[in-house]
């Protein structure tokens, strides 16, 4: 091999045993299309700008990528690349990332770059410990079998004390919902610190649990400078009586998350996996590294549970088809190739994610998501519930009324009639959507 046009066969077909990734492909004007696509073929495997003699040896050659398949689409061209498996170190995210989502970004020789997704190898599938409980084992734990799960962030986010946050965590569990969450930046504060947060909202979900006869849980950030501080933070949580511990994936990053999830066996946590950071890399359709790319690491990796997006529902971006997409990639164990980007998935024995709707809803707009994403969910309203007229356990009250009236069959309208928290969210909101 020499030049970047070396690395495009378009004969090629895959084997099992290839990772594939399909990328979308803006082409300079200065550029040939065959010489993009193989600079990305190249840089992402064993390439570089010039001609190397080691390039020439069949060993080397043997873990090249290739470029195999080419489509245009408008003014850019959907390509799929398949890396030989033993390209990458199994159980090594970072380096696996460091290959097919690394250096490709800043070449000239493409004016932009987006990685779609990754279709991944049994034998790299296997290397990595996937989800500790899944949709099954969470739905053990809080005792709820069919119906979604609901959850909520106290509102504000941050700047509330130990005290009032704890006490919309006892209003919203009294009200109905199953999940209290710390917010994405909210983490060991002096004015909320985490282990007087944790102590106090603990023994409030005891007592609320003793009062209503349903289990509660409480997703808690552990998310630290360090992973020590991360560890100590996850130990402190099971010490006492916990059943979850929360990390801002992105910013924490892959390893964290690999780190966590080996520690949360241990400790028989489960994993709630917030996503703030990725918009900066997922939003832009024509650069960067997609949502669902995004959510097929964290599965493979162990988070139990992944924010998704509400379908074109709240304020969030994502269309109803990426939500699907995303959805189908965490939630089932085969997913066929369709379309230009979308290369199937077999993920054998790895268990799947909960898919968590969230971002910009209110009680009214419940059926809105459940009818494009189903029940099997968890929904998380923020604003929505404590933004409620009545505060947060009207709040509470008016969204576990929502779900169970769409379960029944019933509109808001009807249901409305004979709960006034969600009479009075009925006209509060009404029907809009955020923005």
């Amino acid at each position: 091999m020499a030049g970047y046009e070396d690395f495009v066969h378009l004969g090629y077909k895959p084997k099992p045993t290839d990772l594939l990734v399909s990328f979308r492909v803006h082409v300079p004007s200065w550029e040939t299309p065959k010489r993009s696509f193989g600079a990305v073929a190249s840089e992402s495997s064993v390439g570089t700008w010039a001609s190397v003699v080691a390039l020439k040896y069949l060993h080397v050659q043997e873990v090249a990528g290739k470029v195999y398949a080419v489509k245009k689409e408008g003014q850019s061209y959907a390509i799929k690349i398949a890396y030989p498996q033993d390209h990458f170190e199994a159980g090594n995210m970072p380096q696996i990332l460091a290959s097919i989502a690394g250096n490709v970004f800043d070449m000239k020789a493409v004016a932009s770059l987006r990685l779609e997704d990754i279709r991944w190898p049994k034998k790299i599938v296997k290397s990595f410990p996937g989800p500790q409980y899944g949709i099954a084992g969470i739905r053990n734990i809080l005792k709820v079998k069919k119906r979604p799960l609901m959850l909520t962030v106290p509102k504000p986010k941050v700047g509330m004390t130990t005290t009032e946050h704890c006490e919309i965590g006892r209003q919203i569990w009294l009200g109905g919902l199953d999940l209290l969450k710390d917010d994405e930046n909210l983490t060991n504060q002096t004015f909320n610190p985490f282990k007087k947060r944790v102590e106090t909202a603990l023994k409030i979900r005891d007592r609320i649990e003793n009062q209503t006869g349903e289990k509660k849980s409480y997703l808690i950030n552990t998310t630290a400078p360090t992973y020590k501080e991360m560890e100590q933070r996850a130990k402190f949580i099971a010490d006492h009586g916990g059943e979850y511990a929360m990390i801002d994936i992105i910013t924490s990053g892959w390893t964290a998350l690999h780190s966590l999830r080996e520690l949360c066996k241990d400790l028989k946590l489960a994993i709630h996996a917030h996503r703030a950071f990725h918009g900066a890399f997922t939003r832009v359709p024509f650069q960067g590294f997609s949502m669902l790319a995004t959510a097929e690491v964290a599965r493979l990796l162990g988070a139990d549970q992944l924010h998704i997006g509400t379908a074109g529902v709240g304020k969030m971006v994502g269309s109803a088809h990426e939500v699907h997409e995303i959805q189908d990639h965490i939630v089932q164990q085969n997913v066929k190739p369709h379309g230009s980007h979308c290369l199937g998935e077999n993920w054998g024995n790895t268990k799947p994610m909960f898919p968590v709707s969230s971002g910009g809803l209110h009680p009214i707009l419940v059926p809105d998501v459940l009818e494009r994403m189903g029940t099997n969910i968890m929904l998380q309203i923020g604003g929505g519930i404590h933004g409620h007229p009545g505060g947060s356990y009207a709040g509470a009250r008016a969204m576990r009324e929502a779900v169970e009236a769409y379960l029944d069959g019933k509109t808001m309208e009807e249901a409305s009639q004979s709960c006034k928290e969600l009479r009075d969210a009925l006209k509060f909101w009404g029907h809009t959507r955020p923005r």
